[in-house]
């Protein structure tokens, strides 16, 4: 297989030429974006708008770059991402659109509108067929799955139960509606150290379905109840939640590699990849704060490849710092295997040629 193509601008700068909205373009034209778009194309640009609170999310000035080229080519672009299944500000569409807004998301500055694309309380759902290893069918956002074409914008960073959250990710949760997300998430269970847990009932107060009590002043999870969101782990304080991945560690990062899959099978040749590994941040931009970096600044990548651009972007990071700063942030996930399963499934290609722009 003849290796795919991921085109990098480090962030080096030392003209106008060479600032960030400039290299943006750059890539977007090297990258052969132009090709996946037509005339009055509805351009979907999927991206993570940053839960309230968080800051290291994608600059909206980044976004407007790549509204610009899809205007200049004559499609029509609009912002999108799916609301949550956790509860955060990006519930419902009213929370979600307003935290995007009050992000920098404005129409005045990004030059496009946002459609939320699984509607109000996320109901705008079509079932996609993919028949894979744990999914037949999925959920995907109806307004992703009717655009035209997609541009999908990915700030590469940590995650709690991904090990890393990229292109796939973003693909996955992202284009899912909040039962998708469920689908995803329905064999991640979390478990409470009672020694380390202080009782502080944060996690009780963010649970979604309410699985978690008090009792003797300890957090207590009902399985029964709970669907594995993952937002639990994310507001302990002390750490005394985390995920049993005794049995099912792979189940979960597969299922994600499927959605991703699923996301994009009605786009072929449509779709096209923009990341930004900056920011690295152990957990993503869902919780509402910005955690410190576990990386350096590496730069920005593009491909028509997901699997080509995650990979790179994961190797970029690694070789910068000397080990693997994933595998270091969360020892008990196999970060890598979403890469290795979308590979398996014929999403793109693992081998890559790295072009400097």
């Amino acid at each position: 297989m003849e290796k795919s193509k991921v085109y990098f601008c480090d962030l080096y700068s030392n003209s106008e030429n060479r600032n960030m909205p400039n290299n943006v373009r750059k890539l977007f034209d090297k990258a052969g974006f132009n090709e996946l778009i037509e005339e009055n194309d509805q351009v979907a640009i999927k991206l993570h708008f940053g839960e309230k609170g968080n800051t290291t999310y994608l600059s909206p000035v980044a976004v407007r770059q790549v509204v610009d080229k899809v205007k200049d080519i004559g499609g029509k672009p609009f912002l999108t991402d799916t609301n949550t299944l956790y509860t955060g500000s990006r519930t419902n569409s009213v929370d979600h659109l307003t935290t995007a807004i009050e992000n920098g998301f404005a129409y005045s500055v990004v030059n496009a509108p946002i459609i939320i694309a699984d509607g109000l309380f996320s109901r705008n759902s079509i079932d996609v067929e993919i028949n894979k290893k744990h999914f037949d069918t999925i959920k995907i956002a109806g307004e992703i799955y009717n655009s035209s074409s997609m541009i999908v914008m990915s700030h590469f960073k940590g995650h709690e139960m991904g090990g890393f959250g990229g292109t796939l990710k973003n693909l996955a949760m992202g284009c899912a509606t909040a039962p998708g997300k469920q689908m995803q998430h329905s064999d991640v269970k979390p478990v409470v150290d009672k020694e380390t847990c202080i009782g502080c009932t944060k996690c009780a107060k963010s649970c979604p379905t309410k699985a978690i009590s008090m009792e003797g002043r300890k957090a207590d999870i009902d399985h029964d109840v709970c669907y594995g969101c993952g937002e639990c782990p994310t507001v302990c304080p002390v750490k005394a939640i985390s995920v049993n991945w005794e049995t099912d560690k792979d189940i979960f990062i597969e299922k994600m590699a499927e959605y991703a899959y699923g996301s994009v099978l009605e786009k072929k040749d449509k779709v096209g990849y923009i990341t930004f590994v900056m920011n690295v941040t152990p957990l993503c931009d869902c919780v509402p704060w910005s955690g410190r970096p576990i990386a350096h600044d590496i730069g920005i990548l593009a491909s028509k490849d997901p699997i080509a651009l995650d990979q790179a972007c994961y190797d970029l990071v690694c070789k910068e710092m000397g080990h693997d700063v994933f595998k270091h942030a969360h020892p008990d996930v196999n970060a890598t295997r979403i890469i290795d399963y979308g590979y398996e499934m014929g999403m793109g290609n693992k081998e890559y040629e790295l072009i400097n722009i």
